[in-house]
């Protein structure tokens, strides 16, 4: 039988990705470029819109040729993104208007409190699942609108476009042609009635956002057009477009109502796949569109964490205590506990279940005896503490389960993997296949192009690397955590 090849573009928040994968879900070529962030005042994170795009098409060039492949090879694209990463760009020219306003931007926290304060969170839940916070898009969009000379004017003219950085790619690799989303991407910019899939006119009022500035919104694996010849050498068609954490669970093959997993990149994002319901959270967390195919909807609870893996960067980058991320689990297992330190990692707020814009980090329960080794265990620990607040907050939306699947590049450390499973007290299996995400995205336009007949033909690929099982006793689990919710609400301001 012949091979069918597809490639996974992984826009992220710190470097792009694209991966070549074969129709049984194994990693044949990859390139990866980093790109700046940009933190022009404090809370605000920029990107450079045209440094997404050299650096996407830098790496899907290098995917190509590590797998010793002609694109004309290629049988499709799945492009999977950073969400709520808001693009304003012109029409004609395609080019952006102002700097890709990133997800963690904390800007626009005063609109968001003014809007709360006239009641009308209820109203956005209720139609998005989604609370107001900087986090989404909708408030980046109307802060560019407002703040970008000329930008309001424009848009009501036709002559901009507004996208998530899957849009924003999209048009690129079409020459303009296609100007669309898909249902999960839509679903995190406070515009999009996720129960009417469309966009919401009342919404749109609220926030004073033209209608006519948006994409169109197409089911997760759909006809996108195609790249143009003259970027990789052959027109390959575009087959998928689907938020990160979404395409995460695709990649985890997380499809039955219950199953849950958990990705640690910038972020960590717990993912709960409910079916066909929409459920609405009575502990602040997410309710999202985990897919849309042929244009049936599967729903998830979601919960949001700001900093996971930046934290280990912050170590690296910002204190120079590190060299490399790879450092941290030596260090953590040199110290037989934290010795007392707490990191609340809140560089950009706290997410879910806290919901708190104002929040700043802080490492508390510093003595004489605290060494690196101490910080660099609270930190990958602060990953652990908050992913469990993420869960408790799931069960006590009546969610039952026993098994978390895990992904990211921080589940590469044995350490962090088995902490969670102790702190979390559910076995954590990480997959054979770490690269979930792009995965994710290439088994659905594998499923877009035929190369696949069901969920049941991907999930039947899945397969476990290694499972990790708690074996912390309950008494030292609850002291623990005891701790970090202490240290939690000395960081709070609301």
């Amino acid at each position: 039988m012949t091979q069918t090849y597809v490639l996974a573009i992984d826009q992220g928040t710190t470097s792009s990705r694209a991966i070549v994968f074969n129709s049984r879900g194994e990693v044949c070529g990859l390139g990866q470029e980093e790109f700046s962030q940009h933190y022009p005042e404090d809370a605000w994170v920029e990107h450079d819109p045209e440094e997404i795009w050299q650096t996407t098409l830098n790496s899907c060039s290098k995917a190509i040729a590590d797998a010793g492949l002609q694109a004309s090879a290629i049988a499709g694209i799945g492009i999977t993104n950073q969400r709520e990463t808001t693009v304003i760009w012109d029409r004609k020219t395609g080019k952006a208007i102002y700097p890709a306003i990133v997800w963690q931007d904390r800007r626009t926290a005063k609109q968001c409190a003014e809007l709360k304060s006239q009641g009308v969170e209820d109203l956005v839940s209720q139609r998005t699942g989604l609370l107001l916070d900087p986090y989404f898009s909708g408030t980046k969009v109307a802060w560019l609108l407002d703040n970008v000379e000329g930008a309001r004017r424009r848009a009501e003219a036709g002559e901009l476009a507004f996208g998530t950085i899957d849009s924003f790619l999209l048009w690129r690799l079409t020459d303009g042609e296609q100007h669309a989303t898909d249902a999960t991407n839509a679903s995190r910019t406070l515009l999009f009635n996720i129960h009417k899939q469309q966009w919401d006119a009342e919404l749109l009022e609220l926030f004073n956002i033209p209608q006519i500035l948006l994409p169109e919104v197409k089911d997760s694996c759909d006809d996108y057009g195609r790249c143009t010849p003259d970027l990789f050498g052959s027109a390959i068609p575009i087959c998928a477009l689907i938020g990160d954490q979404q395409a995460a669970t695709v990649g985890q093959a997380c499809f039955k109502p219950g199953m849950v997993k958990s990705t640690y990149g910038t972020g960590c994002f717990v993912v709960l796949n409910t079916g066909a319901k929409a459920l609405s959270s009575k502990h602040r967390l997410l309710t999202t569109v985990a897919y849309r195919i042929k244009g049936e909807v599967t729903y998830a609870l979601e919960g949001s964490i700001f900093v996971a893996g930046a934290a280990v960067q912050w170590l690296r980058d910002g204190l120079n205590l590190i060299g490399s991320a790879s450092e941290t689990q030596p260090l953590a297992e040199s110290v037989a506990s934290s010795n007392g330190v707490y990191m609340v990692p809140a560089f950009t707020g706290l997410g879910a279940p806290y919901w708190d814009p104002d929040a700043r980090g802080a490492i508390l329960g510093l003595t004489r005896d605290t060494g690196i080794a101490h910080i660099a265990r609270a930190a990958l620990e602060s990953v652990c503490y908050q992913t469990r607040d993420l869960l408790e907050a799931m069960r006590g939306d009546g969610a039952d389960f026993a098994t978390l699947r895990v992904d990211g590049g921080m589940v590469a450390n044995d350490w962090v993997v088995q902490r969670l499973a102790d702190m979390l007290d559910c076995r954590c299996e990480r997959p054979l296949v770490s690269e979930t995400t792009a995965l994710g995205a290439a088994y659905l336009a594998g499923l877009q192009l035929g190369v696949y007949e069901s969920l049941e033909e991907i999930a039947a690929l899945w397969q476990c690397e290694g499972g990790f099982d708690p074996a912390m006793n309950e008494v030292d689990r609850a002291r623990r955590y005891t701790g970090w919710k202490s240290a939690v609400a000395r960081v709070r301001t609301q």
